[in-house]
């Protein structure tokens, strides 16, 4: 293997969420590349709704023969020859979280009895900031900076490729739709969809028409928006992840202890709340409550100025999940909140452009960055970023099983 070159950066952005609106904070961003030679083509790695981007997409662990990148996408993606970036977005990760997050009131009150107490809460307590964190435009607009700040870094002109996993479609599918010029490509790792979600930020309307001026912040109904973070204890993540593995081949032994070690690394604070064992805290997993609209049905298929499709068309797509995912796949009973009711497939069907792939991969689940079936996404989204055609084909969908044969989905 080629040695790689590795830097953090801390990009100055300036906030819009309503908590630190007009601050300038400090977007985490880490990057890998080849040592020398040419500027390699740059991709941008953006994580989901809880799961930090370096835990997420450069997890190392030793392998056999001294091969322990097995699990890092972005060292591999840079091994073959991108200038891979991953970023964390405020309320997540390596970029500082905003103050409310440090108050361990400010979790989600359905999560704290079972996550917090008795450590570090000793009762359940009223979030003290009553709003979600983030929503679509502040988490778009950090994307953007960090994008800027890529091109700026690598001499770009041009579009640059973009990976997102699971709610990282919920930011950069709409941040495609408005910023076209600067997507080459998307590739979207288990996405989370939904058919019937919210078209604007617009809290009295939130089905309307995507214009609509957004009022924030917003806390209504407050049940479900009324904190900014929630929290996940190691028990939970553990057996969330199991209800989603079809064997024990799916995954190598002690996965669940090494993710959560990786996932607790990235954050001082949460590593030190939860339960208490041995006198030593297990950590809970903090991440920001963000108001997501305008990634739907309606508002996928619209088109650029000149009446041409973006998604699909201007833009390639190309779609990889987990036929155990039932994450981005909800199932159909009990009925959910048209908000809540997600469809890999949905996404598919309503990209309009013919320049869109998607495969389903056998003895996969949501989580797949950390299953045996990752080899299969990292060599599908190498051969993706090189010519946009994979295992030869260049639309349609398929469900690839562990043997590699491709059979077409309806």
């Amino acid at each position: 293997m080629v040695a790689l070159t590795v830097k953090d950066h801390a990009v100055p952005h300036l906030s819009t969420i309503p908590v630190n609106a007009g601050e300038t904070v400090q977007l985490f961003v880490r990057e890998y590349r080849k040592n020398g030679g040419p500027q390699p083509p740059p991709i941008l790695m953006l994580h989901g709704r809880s799961v930090p981007a370096v835990a997420g997409f450069d997890l190392v662990i030793p392998g056999p023969g001294g091969s322990d990148i097995r699990y890092s996408w972005a060292q591999q993606l840079a091994q073959h020859g991108f200038d891979v970036f991953l970023m964390d977005l405020q309320g997540s990760g390596r970029t500082p979280r905003p103050v409310p997050m440090d108050q361990p009131c400010n979790a989600n009150p359905a999560q704290q009895e079972s996550v917090l107490v008795p450590n570090p809460l000793s009762a359940k307590c009223a979030p003290p900031y009553g709003s979600q964190l983030g929503n679509s435009e502040s988490e778009q607009a950090e994307v953007d900076t960090v994008v800027k700040f890529i091109k700026a870094q690598t001499g770009t002109t041009g579009p640059i490729d973009f990976v997102g996993w699971s709610a990282g479609a919920l930011v950069m599918g709409p941040y495609t739709l408005q910023h076209p010029d600067n997507v080459k490509s998307l590739f979207l790792l288990a996405p989370i969809f939904p058919p019937d979600g919210r078209w604007s930020g617009n809290a009295a309307n939130p089905f309307g028409r995507p214009a609509e001026a957004a009022t924030l912040p917003m806390s209504t109904p407050a049940v479900l928006f009324g904190f900014p973070m929630h929290v996940a204890s190691k028990t939970g993540f553990k057996i969330g992840w199991d209800k989603e593995q079809a064997s024990p081949l799916q995954r190598e032994p002690d996965m669940g202890d090494i993710v959560w070690d990786a996932m607790m690394a990235n954050d001082s604070l949460g590593s030190t709340w939860g339960p208490v064992s041995s006198g030593v805290a297990e950590g809970v997993l903090r991440y920001r409550n963000t108001y997501w609209w305008g990634w739907n049905n309606h508002t996928v298929p619209l088109k650029d100025a000149t009446g041409k499709y973006i998604l699909g068309d201007r833009v390639p797509v190309m779609i990889v999940y987990g036929d155990m995912d039932r994450t981005a796949n909800t199932p159909p009973s009990p009925p959910l909140p048209a908000i809540l009711t997600f469809s890999v497939p949905a996404l598919y069907k309503a990209i309009p452009g013919p320049k869109k792939l998607m495969f389903e991969l056998a003895d996969a689940g949501h989580s797949m960055v950390w299953e045996r079936p990752a080899r299969v996404v990292h060599h599908m989204s190498m051969q993706w970023f090189d010519k946009h055609r994979v295992e030869d084909q260049t639309s349609g969908s398929f469900y690839r099983d562990d043997d590699g044969l491709l059979t077409p989905l309806d």
